[in-house]
């Protein structure tokens, strides 16, 4: 079974982001890259980080008027990315808009509320109500809007799931139980995020900065 762990390649220096991917690409099922990647290297770089031969993830959270996404979609689209971020808070519009206008082997995935984010960070950015209400408000409008799913925590994963049973589920901010939880604020352990209804785990430094990349992927996968 091909793993459902995909590595984030958060750098910007193109050379540690290929031996990360040389070390770790036989026990990950996929390549998640960010802005910090792209800002540095853009379309050549995610292009040379395909030549692995896994799935790209490539996780740009775009966010802007319907137009304007979708244009950029269009730009995005000679690259085939196996996942494509948006943020839910976008709306409607402009996540029917970034769906039409992704390649046919893409899934639109809509960003809920960021892992380093919790209920006091809502209430200072004017949201009403916990995080779980939250997610799943934003994972109804997602559906409604018909993207492939939403990217969410594993605290919110079971919830969503519950009203969106074909959803794509990406849960990042996934630590194993004795790791350290660093700037993420709503974590939970791979085998949890999976028994919740995770369709995938993004998972970065618990591997990236391990002393054994490799060694420690295959810890993961083996909870799994």
């Amino acid at each position: 079974m091909t793993s459902r762990v995909f590595v984030a390649i958060d750098t910007p220096d193109l050379t540690r982001a290929k031996a990360m991917a040389d070390r770790v690409h036989t026990h990950v099922g996929g390549l998640k890259l960010g802005l910090e990647f792209f800002a540095a290297h853009g379309q050549p770089g995610a292009r040379e980080m395909a030549g692995f031969g896994l799935p790209i993830f490539l996780d740009l959270k775009l966010h802007d008027i319907p137009n304007t996404v979708a244009k950029a979609v269009q730009a995005l689209a000679p690259l085939e990315p196996a996942i494509l971020t948006v943020h839910a808070s976008g709306g409607r519009a402009m996540l029917e808009d970034a769906k039409a206008a992704a390649p046919l082997g893409t899934k639109v995935i809509a960003v809920t509320m960021l892992t380093s984010l919790d209920a006091d960070d809502l209430v200072a950015t004017g949201v009403q109500g916990n995080a779980h209400d939250h997610v799943v408000r934003l994972a109804a409008l997602a559906q409604e809007a018909g993207v492939d799913g939403i990217v969410c925590s594993g605290a919110e994963v079971a919830a969503a799931k519950a009203i969106w049973p074909r959803g794509f589920f990406v849960v990042p901010g996934v630590r194993p139980a004795d790791g350290p939880v660093g700037d993420q604020k709503r974590v939970v352990t791979p085998r949890a995020a999976m028994d919740a209804g995770a369709s995938i785990l993004v998972i970065g430094r618990p591997i990236t900065q391990a002393d054994d990349p490799d060694a420690a992927a295959r810890a993961i996968a083996a909870t799994l």
